[in-house]
């Protein structure tokens, strides 16, 4: 019972930042983890981060480490992740994700996520 509506997406240059934004409705979204992934062109789903209820767990793919960062504010129903020292590679349509299990659990190809969002798309030209 939850709505998820990504934004912030868009074209930029290598070494640019952005900030996606996930706006969830129709339920209190501290009920659940959250995560991004992201799908490339002519690629598989991949995982990008996640993070806990409380937002004290994160975790990230080896590839943005360091460069990307996933955060909440539960009391505005939202989920951001954070891109600094954007790459071509980056380029993807990028979800968000909320699940109803542990932070742990929220595997890498997104399998059993209960909710998805229709994506953003990032465009980051070299």
């Amino acid at each position: 019972q939850v709505q998820l509506v990504e934004s912030g997406g868009g074209l930029v240059q290598a070494g640019d930042s952005l900030r996606l934004s996930c706006a969830a409705s129709g339920r209190t979204v501290s009920l659940y983890v959250m995560g991004w992934f992201r799908q490339a062109p002519g690629k598989e789903r991949e995982f990008v981060a996640k993070i806990s209820r409380s937002g004290v767990i994160t975790s990230y793919t080896n590839s943005v480490k360091g460069r990307f960062t996933i955060s909440r504010d539960n009391a505005k129903n939202t989920l951001y992740l954070q891109m600094n020292s954007l790459k071509p590679e980056d380029t993807a349509v990028y979800y968000c994700a909320a699940d109803s299990r542990t932070v742990q659990a929220m595997p890498a190809d997104g399998s059993g996520v209960d909710y998805w969002g229709k994506g953003t798309l990032v465009t980051v030209s070299s």
